[in-house]
């Protein structure tokens, strides 16, 4: 089963479309069942990876959350990864394991962009700043995969992870870029649990 840092990547293109109002989830004023994909404004983004997302979305639209992101993850990292190498946060290093199968690192260069994004995180969270808009479709996204306290430590602050849960889950609100990721989790971790459900029963059953 994917790990849960894996389906946010691939949610993290979605979610940016819906910072810029072109796509979301259906609601109570839409046709169709709620909390389907819906694209609200199919003009290009302007930015290639965006594009390519939105082009993806568009032909699942009416879709379940889930079903957008597996084709969302095609080639998605490395080009993201590769973005932040020409602006100089991260290097590539491409090795082997064994001294046979190929193997990619992106050690960090630049150590401030993450800095400050830490920053920023923690101040919305820790210290009850209003985050700006990337912020919070940020911690929304950490919110939806529950590892708001791997980014910040609530201890440091006072606080337990049941309340540093809490201030996430406020800024989350109305967020679909934190609904649309939560329903994808639950819907992958339901047909993983089916699957070995499955072929333990078949097993059993030889």
């Amino acid at each position: 089963m994917e790990d849960k840092a894996q389906v946010k990547d691939r949610g993290d293109g979605v979610g940016w479309l819906t910072l810029r109002n072109k796509v979301g989830l259906t609601g109570e004023q839409d046709q169709g069942k709620p909390g389907r994909i819906v694209v609200r404004d199919p003009s290009p983004a302007g930015d290639a990876v965006l594009d390519a997302a939105l082009e993806t979305v568009i032909a699942h639209q009416g879709g379940k959350p889930s079903t957008v992101i597996r084709p969302l993850s095609k080639n998605l990292r490395r080009a993201l990864y590769g973005r932040l190498a020409d602006s100089g946060v991260v290097r590539a290093e491409q090795g082997r394991i064994l001294g046979v199968f190929p193997t990619y690192r992106w050690p960090a260069q630049d150590a401030s962009h993450e800095a400050e994004v830490r920053r920023l995180v923690t101040e919305a969270l820790a210290q009850q700043v209003a985050p700006d808009t990337r912020t919070a479709a940020l911690i929304a996204l950490l919110h939806a995969l529950r590892c708001e306290h791997k980014i910040v430590d609530p201890g440091q602050y006072g606080l337990s992870r049941r309340e540093l849960g809490a201030r996430a889950e406020e800024i989350a609100k109305g967020s679909w870029a934190s609904e649309a990721v939560r329903k994808a989790i639950q819907e992958m971790t339901a047909a993983a649990v089916a699957a070995t459900t499955a072929a333990t029963i078949a097993g059993a059953g030889g």
